[in-house]
């Protein structure tokens, strides 16, 4: 899978700091997450987020506890093999591993560990020093646009655009957990008109609803799509923006619910099941003839009359025309058939073949003509 193709339909698990520093709870959480990908028939990727710690916070602050981003970030550490022994975890368990890389660091261990795509924060979204470092490795990358500017949006898709770097485009809205009123989801069309060629996702932090965004985003075009994951173990709370695994099944499951609805991309006409075209050709009126038509007769308006049923075999409505020739001479009140007149339907197999596999099948009449008649000599 090359180009933006790797990220048609792809789900990002974002496990974040969730493993809480503990390799044996981010090993869980993979476990649990792979059953619900591989339940659901999904393409999954599950992300880690990745910090060279030392170098990302500044040696007089890592006693401050009352920074909140600070604290968590030291009190969740791994060490390298541990996040090796996830990333393995993630590929046995069939899922797609990728990452946030924070730092330039970061960027390099992603590389060691052969994670295939890349993500870039919103946080991140104008840190040219990442982003250069990002596209050196010339990985497929997703951006998130939480909080960010038009030009913001604009100079990163120039930018990975001129490098041929497969790049998609994530609505985000960056509140941790969003209600409803903040969702924004038309900026997803407004993603689709500005930046044709990219795949438009949407990354979510709504803890209300795991249906209708899903409903909504996928008919509107999203077709990349993200949460934070997490899981619920004794003596801990699962953040409001996080969604635990019944609540991803769900997810999923709107997911192919709004496949199913969308049918056909919107770029083609759909093709209409053979079903549809059977029910709308038993509401078609056939044609008829309202006298005695002799053969050599040229067809005009009042020759004929339009009636249900449309019967196998008898022209309707969508193919009578004026000035047609009666090849064969059809009796008052008797349907015109196919084969009864010099018709450029009747000379092309295909469309002959069709008039005769529609409408009411001829056994039907006979059999209905049979028992009227047996009733009137009673």
């Amino acid at each position: 899978m090359t180009g933006n193709d790797i990220f048609d339909e792809l789900f990002v698990l974002e496990v974040a700091n969730n493993h809480l520093g503990d390799l044996q709870r981010g090993l869980k959480i993979i476990g649990n997450y792979a059953q619900v990908v591989r339940f659901n028939n999904v393409r999954a990727a599950i992300k880690l987020q990745l910090r060279d710690v030392d170098s990302f916070i500044h040696q007089d602050f890592r006693q401050r506890d009352d920074i909140r981003y600070i604290k968590k970030t030291l009190d969740t550490r791994l060490q390298p093999e541990d996040f090796a022994t996830l990333v393995q975890a993630i590929r046995e368990a069939s899922c797609i591993p990728m990452a946030t890389p924070f730092d330039e660091s970061s960027v390099d261990f992603c590389c060691e560990l052969g994670i295939p795509i890349l993500k870039i924060a919103s946080s991140d979204c104008n840190d040219w020093i990442l982003i250069e470092k990002i596209a050196k490795t010339k990985k497929p990358v997703i951006v998130s646009t939480g909080g960010s500017s038009l030009k913001d949006i604009d100079d990163l898709v120039t930018f990975f655009d001129n490098r041929h770097i497969p790049l998609a485009i994530n609505h985000c809205v960056s509140l941790y957990p969003s209600e409803d009123c903040d969702l924004e989801l038309n900026q997803i069309d407004f993603l689709h008109s500005r930046y044709p060629n990219h795949i438009i996702g949407l990354s979510t932090h709504e803890y209300r609803d795991w249906t209708s965004s899903m409903l909504m985003a996928y008919a509107k075009g999203a077709r990349t799509f993200e949460r934070h994951v997490d899981i619920q173990t004794e003596g801990m709370t699962v953040s409001p923006y996080c969604s635990v695994p019944e609540q991803v099944d769900t997810w999923f499951k709107a997911f192919h619910r709004a496949k199913r609805m969308c049918g056909a991309p919107g770029t083609q006409k759909r093709l209409p099941p053979q079903k549809e075209i059977t029910y709308l050709d038993s509401l078609v009126r056939g044609v008829y003839a309202r006298r005695d038509l002799p053969a050599g007769h040229v067809l005009q308006d009042a020759d004929v009359y339009l009636a249900i049923p449309l019967q196998q075999g008898q022209i309707s409505c969508r193919e009578l025309m004026r000035g047609e020739v009666i090849l064969k001479a059809v009796p008052k009140d008797q349907p015109i058939m196919i084969d009864a007149i010099d018709s450029p339907y009747a000379n092309i197999p295909s469309l002959s073949e069709l008039i005769y596999h529609r409408g009411l099948p001829a056994h039907s009449l006979i059999a209905r003509a049979a028992k009227a008649g047996a009733s009137g000599n009673d």
